[in-house]
């Protein structure tokens, strides 16, 4: 399908999508229907806006940064911060297993993450809540409740968007708003930090973290209002298959097809990158006094581990995403070691918080490694007529994995913290090994 892509928007508003997209090939539509391509200035820049706020959202009330502070600031027992990746993680996949056939059969699916976006905004909101009112244990239930509730409209959200995006963007549009969304709400996060970083807030306490909760709530509600907007044209209803039942169907996958199944063993090792940064943050809490200097550092730290190393990963990745795997475990596993060696020495105590972001960037970029090594590799080893089958079955056995990961909180507990982050090192560098045996993509 080609027809002109503006005709039917303002012409301020075609002309600066056109700019954005590209003189010409801004008016050709592929794999979208006449009417929504007629849409697609205005869908554009809704899609760019709410995407952008539900990004800046995730990371004003990051699982892994955020709320890990907020629940050592509230005198949270460790084993609580051990399970926020966990519920964050499979909260948001396992409901997609479920809920991708329902919402295909419905014609119009913005209304799926419009109320996904409106949860997420109300669980944020009653954390700011939990902030106030509780301490200790009973905070930490309250936060890891409404996180689980948070994950699952998370899901929702995940399922739907990508729905969505297909049927209103173009095929070669949809990367450019996705790229320019994520540059965006990074922007918007290392001005977080550096606000964090410069302010004199030591006086704020627990204010602060309800300042960022209520505007994540804030933000994710204007993301619903915007993504409302969408001039979503009713689809096909058909053809949407039920992926946990794929995946039940697919299981025997895992031991029928070594090498895939060596892949999901190496993924299951490597999601130890995810599991122990929430570690690292309670360390440097507990080092730092809760410095909310330090809080700044990390949340820089994030933004920019992100930015400066997936574009290195990506491109090596391409070369060998086996070797991104084995290179992002063996870093995140002597970090891990190196760091519990110097807490048992009675040296981390002694670190400031610029060195605690330091080891957060390069924890971060290790992470991200195995993030677009682990994808690149499935989708380069998976056949036209395997990729979905292993897609579910992997997504499955890691969404129960990592709620069993969840129970690194009690060995932190139990043992301290620097155990924890100890054991997750050797989980990583056993990833870094099981990478090495597989076989190149």
């Amino acid at each position: 399908m080609t027809t002109s892509s503006s005709q039917n928007a303002p012409r301020s508003l075609a002309g600066l999508y056109e700019t954005i997209a590209g003189d010409e090939d801004a008016r050709v539509c592929k794999d979208i229907p006449e009417s929504a391509c007629n849409a697609q200035p205005v869908n554009f820049f809704l899609h760019l806006g709410s995407n952008t706020l539900s990004k800046i959202g995730d990371e004003l009330a990051s699982a892994r940064l955020v709320l890990a502070w907020l629940l050592g600031a509230l005198g949270a027992p460790a084993a609580f911060a051990g399970f926020l990746v966990p519920i964050r993680e499979s909260g948001a996949l396992m409901p997609q297993l479920f809920v991708a056939a329902a919402i295909r059969r419905r014609p119009v699916r913005k209304w799926f993450w419009v109320a996904g976006s409106v949860g997420q905004g109300v669980a944020v909101m009653l954390m700011a809540v939990t902030a106030m009112t509780l301490e200790g244990a009973a905070a930490g239930w309250a936060i890891l409740g409404l996180l689980a509730f948070f994950a699952l409209s998370r899901g929702v959200n995940s399922v739907a968007s990508k729905d969505v995006l297909g049927k209103t963007i173009a095929k070669t549009r949809r990367g450019t708003v996705m790229g320019y969304a994520a540059s965006a709400a990074g922007f918007a996060t290392l001005a977080l930090g550096l606000y964090l970083t410069l302010a004199d807030l030591q006086g704020a306490g627990i204010g602060v973290f309800v300042a960022l909760l209520v505007a994540a709530a804030g933000v994710w509600w204007l993301s619903a209002l915007v993504f409302a907007g969408l001039r979503e044209q009713p689809g096909a209803t058909e053809g949407g298959g039920n992926a946990l039942a794929e995946a039940l169907r697919s299981i025997s996958l895992l031991w029928q097809d070594r090498n895939f199944g060596h892949f999901v063993l190496t993924r299951a090792l490597l999601m130890s990158t995810a599991l122990a940064l929430p570690f690292y943050v309670l360390l440097a809490e507990s080092a730092t006094s809760g410095s909310f200097v330090t809080l700044g550092l990390m949340i820089l730290a994030t933004g920019l581990a992100s930015a400066l190393s997936a574009p290195v990963w990506g491109r090596n990745s391409d070369r060998s995403s086996r070797g991104v795997l084995i290179a992002s475990g063996l870093i995140a596993g002597a970090l891990g070691v190196g760091l519990a060696l110097l807490s048992w020495a009675g040296r981390a105590q002694t670190l400031d918080g610029w060195v605690y972001a330091a080891l957060f960037f390069v924890l971060g970029v290790s992470h991200a490694g195995v993030r677009l090594g682990r994808k690149t590799y499935l989708v380069d080893m998976a056949t036209a007529e395997t990729r979905a089958a292993f897609t579910a079955v992997s997504n499955t056995v890691i969404g129960v994995l990592l709620l069993v990961g969840g129970l690194f909180g009690l060995v932190a507990q139990l043992a301290g913290t620097e155990f924890a982050i100890f054991m997750l090192a050797l989980f990583s560098l056993a990833g870094a090994f099981s990478a090495w045996r597989m076989p190149e993509a």
